[in-house]
């Protein structure tokens, strides 16, 4: 698949086609009961916007935004929108702050310290799936530049009552596919295989037939059926996994793609639903190599790692999978550090969120936090993450993912045309 071997340690991208949000008080965020669904009335979702979110949203919005003058005449210009279409438009500059205070609201997410250097791609305009693929392959690219990932975001056209906007059916950009054998087991990436399986039948011929084949974008848009995208591979940069120690790691095939691009969740703001709205930051080094490549129902490497490292592998007391995981994780962070590939590590992110805390706590607003997901999954109690509680609320703006029955998932094969970048 690839058009070439690049050297250990340097990233290489395909030259042929083819890593979630929480209590409030105070006046900063649109809170809502904890444990309330995302699509509670009706509206979100659906294109209806609910006024009284949209009112909460402005005020947060003014309140923050000293420089966008009093809230009141743009109030009424937004309640007279929603009396008469059901939704109302967002300014250029409501959308970049919603989408920046979405990431900081997301409970999720370790890597919240720089929320407002996210770049905002406003591409609302775009509502065709031929469109949205085309800019899903520039955000790629903007994302990556050379190796120097910039945490991005892509917001195409809103939910309209009646006139619902475009969605991917990928949960990333970038997302291996997975080849379920006859005997249950999977080539690639098991994560991958309902997609896999989906695109199939679609029309998808498939790749290489390797472990890191890249799946095409199902983009689904206005009532048709959904497209197939290959993803062209300058925009796919990937890292070879190399140690610094073991010449031996190389050997084992494993690699990695640079942008952990989030593809299948909405923004909500202020009641209205981006529901194609991909985003991205960088990777914490723990996501890779402590989930994505040792997780057993995922590339499950721990043991073939163990078996090289030459450890004991008969019982669990020998801790041969703490040693193998920790070997698995620096050779992910050697490897991205060596390739010129921004990755950050658990130790340093853990500070750097607690630092964001901190400045949250200062500015007088509420961080959200999920414990079980802001632990790193290597070395928790290492971590200052580790030792605290955090408000485990939900927030709004926020990115949130809305139940939708798939029509096409388990359907028959059927026809359109395939790759259109």
């Amino acid at each position: 698949m690839d058009g070439g071997k690049a050297a250990p340690g340097v990233a290489e991208r395909r030259t042929s086609p083819g890593d979630e949000p929480g209590r409030a008080s105070g006046a900063t965020g649109c809170p809502r009961p904890a444990g309330e669904p995302a699509a509670r009335h009706g509206g979100a979702g659906t294109g209806v916007v609910d006024a009284a979110e949209a009112e909460g949203f402005l005020r947060l919005f003014h309140a923050e935004n000293r420089s966008a003058g009093p809230v009141e005449p743009r109030l009424r210009e937004v309640l007279g929108q929603i009396a008469r279409h059901g939704t109302y438009t967002h300014t250029a500059e409501e959308l970049a702050y919603g989408a920046r205070v979405a990431w900081r609201n997301s409970g999720r997410c370790i890597g919240r310290l720089y929320w407002r250097s996210l770049h905002v791609r406003d591409r609302r305009s775009v509502a065709s799936a031929e469109g949205v693929a085309l800019e899903c392959v520039e955000h790629l690219r903007a994302a990556t530049g050379t190796g120097r990932i910039r945490p991005t975001i892509t917001v195409f056209a809103q939910d309209r009552p009646g006139r619902p906007g475009p969605r991917i059916w990928n949960e990333q950009l970038v997302r291996y596919a997975g080849y379920e054998r006859p005997d249950g087991t999977v080539n690639g990436d098991p994560r991958g295989a309902g997609l896999t399986a989906a695109a199939r039948r679609l029309g998808w011929p498939g790749g290489e037939g390797t472990a890191f084949d890249v799946l095409p974008l199902v983009i689904e848009a206005g009532g048709r059926p959904p497209l197939l995208a290959a993803v062209p591979g300058d925009a796919v940069l990937e890292v070879p996994l190399t140690h610094p120690v073991h010449g031996w790691f190389a050997e084992l095939g494993l690699r990695w793609h640079a942008v952990p691009a989030v593809s299948d969740m909405c923004l909500e703001i202020g009641g209205v639903c981006y529901p194609c709205a991909p985003f991205n930051g960088w990777y914490m080094g723990t996501e890779i190599g402590a989930r994505n490549l040792a997780d057993e129902g995922r590339y499950d490497r721990l043991r073939v790692v163990a078996d090289r490292l030459g450890l004991d592998t008969s019982d669990d007391r020998t801790l041969w999978k703490d040693h193998a995981l920790v070997e698995l994780n620096v050779a992910v962070l050697h490897s991205f550090t060596r390739a010129g590939v921004t990755i950050t590590d658990h130790h340093t992110e853990s500070r750097r969120f607690m630092a964001h805390l901190e400045r949250e706590e200062r500015s007088g607003r509420v961080c959200p936090a999920d414990w079980s997901w802001i632990v790193p999954p290597l070395s928790g109690a290492a971590t200052p993450v580790f030792h605290r509680y955090y408000d485990d609320v939900r927030l709004w703006p926020a990115f949130v993912h809305h139940r939708r029955e798939n029509p096409y998932a388990d359907g028959p094969p059927f026809t359109r045309p395939g790759a259109v970048v």
